[in-house]
């Protein structure tokens, strides 16, 4: 057997435990006919198992120290601190009525005409204010199908615009699981991947804001009134401002939940109360950080039995420049979230690799980092099976496809990514800082 035959066998040994993962999951999904049935953490640790079985010629305690040093590297654990954070400050924010305060404040006292643009905007707001789409679908489903009720309007096209907004906020938010995974694996700032998004991000939501301007001005509606208290929108505040100044996000978490915890209460809420608040969201984040332990330490046994580099030279065979290889980081991160329906596993999953290809290549980290994140929302955002649209559309009483059509946004933003690679913009990211 040839020297480039063995090679290659033994390349696709390595990277197995991917296909492992992927195939398990997609199995078992497929023959119970339900994506969230075959839990993540499971097929995972399934992959993990026969990353060590396969790795032959190496003692079975120094395998399981390669899988204990990666999953216990200093970027997980940092990435797991964040995590931490943001679910404890979401769930505290949003038990004190802060939610409910942002999208009254955002929707209470717009005019008829620009309900479903007020609509988006709030989503886009609330999201990038608490880094969860699936938050903000929370906050939003019920409020939506009660105005599409109210307006006679098309109920998958009211849910559709507050999908759209939320995975705005999600793709650009400092605390958004998908942020924090990216900037992380490619060793970027946040806020400076912030505005390397933005280029690809805001242009996309400015056109889809104004089509929702033109068709809400066929829109009227009964007005909407609730009474909270507009104060409790600061804990929000207080985060975006502080991420936008390049304050390390744990500060800027801890921040945030010295101000709900206080805004808290001010409105009546006992300091047990809120404790146990914060209790649920770190709960809330335990299956994350399962997931990422295992995704970072089967990795590091695919590594460092040769899968990454031997992905890279099939990756990297007929790349023609920076074009091709953004163009592959972008086709990567979208097929594994198609098959695993999360878009922060999947960043995981090919953070390594695309960190190697970026460095090949001479592509800036803010890029990639702007690549992994933007394309795994678009995925995410268009697959009927994604735990976003399988929430929205399920308190609207309507089919997880029925939105598709009328994702405006997720096209958009598709178009813009495509620009962005063919015409190599932002500009200022072409030179490596």
């Amino acid at each position: 057997m040839s020297h480039n035959n063995t090679a290659h066998i033994n390349g696709l040994v390595a990277i197995s435990p991917i296909a492992v993962f992927l195939l398990f999951y997609l199995a078992v999904s497929l023959i119970v006919g339900d994506f969230y049935k075959m839990p993540i953490a499971v097929a995972l640790m399934v992959a993990s198992a026969w990353a060590v079985i396969i790795m032959r010629g190496t003692p079975l305690s120094k395998r399981v120290e390669i899988f204990s040093r990666d999953a216990g590297s200093s970027n997980v654990m940092y990435m797991i601190w964040i995590f931490l954070l943001a679910g404890a400050f979401a769930s505290l924010a949003k038990e004190i009525g802060a939610v409910e305060a942002t999208v009254n404040l955002a929707l209470k006292y717009l005019p008829a005409e620009m309900i479903i643009p007020g609509l988006f905007f709030a989503a886009c707001f609330i999201s990038l204010s608490i880094g969860t789409s699936v938050g903000t679908v929370v906050a939003l489903a019920p409020l939506t199908v009660e105005l599409a009720q109210s307006e006679s309007g098309s109920i998958p096209f009211f849910v559709a615009t507050v999908l759209s907004g939320a995975f705005f906020g999600d793709n650009l938010s400092f605390i958004s699981d998908t942020t924090i995974a990216a900037t992380r694996t490619q060793g970027c700032k946040m806020n400076d991947k912030f505005k390397a998004n933005l280029w690809i991000a805001l242009p996309a939501a400015i056109a889809t804001l104004v089509l929702y301007i033109f068709i809400g001005a066929r829109v009227s509606h009964a007005e909407l009134i609730n009474d909270t208290n507009p104060w409790l929108i600061i804990p929000y505040i207080v985060i975006i401002a502080t991420a936008l100044m390049g304050i390390n996000v744990t500060v800027v978490l801890s921040l945030g939940i010295v101000t709900a915890i206080t805004m808290g209460l001010l409105s009546g809420f006992k300091i047990l109360d809120l404790f146990g608040f914060m209790e649920a969201g770190i709960d809330s984040v335990g299956n994350l950080v399962i997931i990422t332990l295992l995704a970072a330490g089967m990795l590091g046994l695919i590594k460092a039995a040769g899968g990454i580099n031997y992905i890279l030279s099939l990756l990297t065979a007929r790349i023609n420049g920076q074009r091709g290889a953004q163009a592959s980081i972008a086709m990567l991160v979208s097929l594994v979230n198609m098959c695993t329906a999360n878009n922060t596993v999947a960043i995981i999953t090919v953070g390594s690799l695309s960190k190697s290809i970026s460095q090949r290549f001479g592509i800036d980290p803010r890029k990639s980092a702007s690549l992994l994140d933007t394309c795994s929302c678009i995925v995410q955002s268009l697959i009927p099976y994604g735990a976003q649209t399988l929430l929205a559309t399920a308190l609207a009483g309507i089919s997880p496809v029925a939105p598709w059509p009328y994702m405006y946004y997720s096209w958009m933003l598709i178009g813009m990514v495509v620009l962005s690679i063919l015409f190599k913009f932002p500009r200022h990211l072409n030179k490596r800082p």
